[in-house]
């Protein structure tokens, strides 16, 4: 079995994409004798990926929640910088000594919660990785 790179092939296909089409370029593909073809990953590299891949998105989503709570904390007139430290830092003090609602400060308190939870995961994964 050979692999082969799709943006190898996409030069061999003639019309619009379809099974016919591609199964078309991609026999017309193969017959070329200067086809460069992608070697197939080891189950040990296939695994690094996936947790790089894992990774990418426990940080994705803490970026995303430290957004929603800075922008959440700027309705109340409350400005942190950007930044996750700033973030760890400035919310557990600004949750027990700012004049906010009970529900929000609850609210906060989760998100901050969550937000910790994606770090640890986040910490986690950087760890089995190197």
């Amino acid at each position: 079995m050979k692999l082969m790179a799709p943006q190898f092939v996409k030069p061999y296909v003639k019309t619009n994409k379809n099974d016919a089409a591609d199964a078309e370029a991609i026999c017309e593909a193969v017959t070329r004798p200067n086809m460069r073809f992608v070697p197939i990953k080891t189950d040990e590299q296939q695994t690094v990926l996936s947790l790089h891949r894992v990774r990418q998105g426990f940080v994705k989503a803490r970026t995303a929640q430290a957004n929603q709570i800075r922008g959440l904390l700027s309705e109340f007139g409350v400005i942190i910088p950007q930044g996750i430290t700033h973030i760890a830092k400035r919310l557990p003090e600004i949750i027990e000594s700012l004049d906010l609602p009970g529900n929000f400060r609850d609210l906060l308190q989760r998100l901050y919660d969550h937000l910790k939870t994606l770090d640890k995961h986040a910490d986690e994964l950087d760890a089995k990785i190197q």
